[in-house]
């Protein structure tokens, strides 16, 4: 007799589970149980470990616990304000103690007397009885044995915890016989230390000790993160293998020049990536490398060194920038770093031959923009900037070696498809992805998993610290404005970037725009104030740049349009509004709109007064952007504070999104998994040793999955 694969789990109804009638049958699909896969990889958000519990009564007031008791008796009365309060009575035979509920009318239906329920709260003294308010509460129902799994509950689909531990429990009894599947290769399972997956489910649903339930779920976590690595490897590999690429010269003579005309030595992070990446270059296969790097930590110096490598071997090199703007400031500083550099040209008469690097954006026109692209059919122009217009069809290449794609989430599947057909003689160009927005690594082998990784993660000398400061409330708020009176008087300008408000564009730009009103009428009137934000035109919005880049405008008001690329390095001070509606990572970029020059910058962050005056309140975003400016520590901060949101493709109904796994909590188990899938792939390219592994692949993920798992 076989094992049962996951695919067979997923042929059996949980129609035919004992106690499954078709009223539970379509109760059980509202929260998407069909078949007894579903059913198993239902898993219980928490557990309750009864040795674990207090008796009601040595509660301490004051001190959270958990209580298992009785309800007696449930009451609900609308209090003189409106507002609607349920009480019940609970007791467990050691005492009794009163549980009320504001606001919450649905628990008098809930709690029906005679039931068995587990309290988390804090109990405290009421009319010399104890009380516990709004406690969490689970229903347990009539479950023995130490560990109680608690189900996530539905109202709308009326099903019960003890319901639903009943049918797993009836499932698993009724696999026993046959077990499941393991697909994981022995050796691997026992270096790793892993249970066998019959015994994992078991132990996640009817653990008899905790550190059962933790074995288990670390074993089921590793599947699911093994699976998604296995996709992304796969594809991985596969890309290396059909795609032909470009061998690339590294360390020639240009590149060297380049670094010689460098006013400052390349930091350690710097030479270590350039290194990471020429390895790349000189492969057969084409590169497919994401370089992460704080605002400011050097990446254009890396990304020019890499285009370089092409330019040196007879090919081209392309950088593109999400916006005209950026593409403008790239074009710029790329250019600056070059200035000193030309090409040594064994044909030329004197050795050398000027390096050529053209700006192409819509704006290029007319007799420019023909010779531009003269240019790059023929070879003469070595580096080309600009926007996706660089991939449009009437753009050609004489033969493009390197193309280095600015912020990774502005340039989707279909632009690379286009930029390989570009290409001479089907090889493929070696690409390099930017992005200042740091990802933490775990999240980044995962949600950039078929991209190798590079980090730059020190800053080159003379980048000034940003001090960042709090401004709570209006007192604060008056130091905001006279701090920026004071450095527009030393000569230096800055930002004040308006609140986010919803989703909406219309009231981001009126609430702008009554924000640009307010300070050039109040309390910075008498400076020049711009005004920037998204439903300006692009020229408006270009003139209002130009104005603060030349210092014709003393403070710009902004909504977030600026947070990418704008590069002012006068700019000493930035204040964001309401800074508690912006995410971690969307303040730490604006906040490197300032600290780009040799002076001090400071960035406030203003936030009103909670209503309540609850002072120390606290604000744990804006708390860790005061405490750090070291972005990759920031991200880690945001994934805690966040959770996880989805990885797959939200078209699917997440059926194999991560249950179990958390790229938060289990970092370690994410690397052991990459390596796992490294090792099985390497040995097995095509799983055809692994036939069990890669059916469960194609069961799990859809290729709109798999498409968005590997959309890098």
């Amino acid at each position: 007799m076989t094992a049962l694969g996951l695919r067979d789990l997923a042929g059996i109804d949980v129609g035919r589970l004992k106690g499954v009638g078709d009223k539970k049958r379509a109760s059980l699909a509202a929260i998407d149980v069909d078949h007894l896969l579903d059913l198993l990889t239902f898993y219980p958000r928490r557990w309750v470990d009864r040795s674990n519990e207090a008796r009601i009564a040595d509660l301490v007031p004051g001190d959270e616990a958990l209580v298992l008791a009785t309800v007696r008796s449930v009451t609900k009365r609308t209090t003189r304000n409106r507002r609607t309060m349920v009480t019940a009575n609970v007791g467990d035979g050691s005492g009794r103690m009163e549980v009320v509920f504001f606001n919450q009318p649905w628990r008098e239906r809930q709690l029906r007397e005679g039931l068995q329920i587990a309290l988390f709260g804090k109990a405290d003294v009421y009319r010399g009885g104890l009380q516990m308010s709004n406690p969490v509460v689970d229903l347990i129902g009539d479950r023995t044995g130490r560990i109680v799994p608690i189900y996530p509950q539905s109202e709308k689909a009326q099903i019960n915890t003890w319901e639903v531990a009943g049918w797993v429990e009836e499932a698993l009894r009724r696999c026993r016989d046959r077990g499941i599947d393991d697909v994981l290769p022995e050796d691997i399972r026992r270096r790793l230390g892993l249970v066998s997956r019959f015994d994992a489910f078991t132990a996640i649903h009817l653990p008899e000790s905790i550190a059962d339930k933790e074995q288990a779920r670390r074993r089921l976590a590793f599947d699911e993160l093994l699976r998604v690595q296995l996709v992304l490897v796969l594809r991985k590999r596969a890309m290396e293998r059909d795609q032909r690429g470009l061998r690339h010269e590294v360390g020639g003579a240009l590149v060297h020049r380049f670094y010689d005309a460098l006013p400052y030595p390349l930091t350690d992070a710097q030479r270590r990536t350039i290194a990471e990446i020429e390895v790349d270059l000189a492969a057969a296969h084409p590169m497919h490398r994401l370089l992460q790097g704080d605002v400011g930590s050097g990446k254009t110096v890396v990304a020019v060194a890499t285009m370089l490598a092409a330019v040196q071997g007879g090919h081209q090199a392309a950088l593109m920038a999400p916006t005209e703007v950026l593409a403008d400031q790239h074009a710029g500083g790329v250019r600056a770093l070059l200035a000193d550099v030309s090409v040594p040209d064994p044909g030329n008469l004197f050795g050398d031959r000027p390096l050529r690097v053209e700006l192409l954006t819509n704006r290029v026109t007319g007799a420019d923009r023909r010779d531009v692209l003269a240019g790059l059919v023929d070879g003469s122009v070595d580096i080309v900037i600009g926007t996706h217009a660089i991939i449009q069809d009437a753009v050609g290449f004489s033969s493009l070696g390197v193309v280095v794609v600015d912020e990774q989430h502005r340039f989707g599947v279909e632009q690379r498809a286009a930029l390989r057909a570009k290409t001479v003689d089907g090889a493929v160009p070696d690409m390099l992805v930017m992005t200042a927005t740091p990802i933490p690594r775990t999240a980044a082998m995962t949600v950039y998993g078929d991209l190798d990784v590079s980090v730059l993660d020190e800053m080159p000398p003379g980048r000034t610290p940003i001090v960042t400061k709090w401004a709570e409330g209006p007192l604060l708020e008056a130091e905001v404005w006279s701090d920026i009176r004071s450095q527009v008087a030393a000569g230096r300008q800055a930002y004040v970037v308006c609140p986010l408000v919803g989703e909406s564009e219309k009231l981001e730009v009126a609430s702008a725009e009554e924000t640009f009103e307010r300070l050039a009428s109040d309390e910075l009137a008498g400076l020049r104030l711009g005004l920037l934000h998204g439903r300006l035109t692009s020229a408006e919005k270009e003139a209002t740049m130009e104005a603060f880049r030349t210092g014709d405008v003393d403070v710009l008001v902004a909504t977030t349009v600026i947070e990418v690329g704008v590069d002012v390095p006068n700019a000493t001070v930035m204040a964001i509004l309401d800074a508690d509606r912006f995410g971690i990572a969307q303040l730490h970029q604006l906040r490197g709109r300032v600290g780009r020059g040799a002076h001090a910058s400071t960035c406030w962050l203003l936030t009103q007064q909670p209503a309540d005056d609850a002072i120390g309140a606290g604000n744990p975003r804006v708390e860790a952007l005061v405490a750090s400016t070291d972005g990759f520590e920031l991200a880690e901060v945001d994934l805690e504070l966040r959770g996880e949101g989805t990885l797959m493709s939200t078209s699917q109904k997440g059926r194999s999104d991560l249950k179990l796994a958390s790229l938060r909590r289990d970092r370690r188990l994410v690397e052991l998994a990459r390596e796992v899938a490294f090792e099985i792939v390497d040995g097995d390219p095509e799983l055809t040793d692994h036939p069990a592994l890669a059916d469960e692949l194609d069961l799990l993920f859809s290729d709109d999955d798999e498409a968005f798992l590997a959309k890098s």
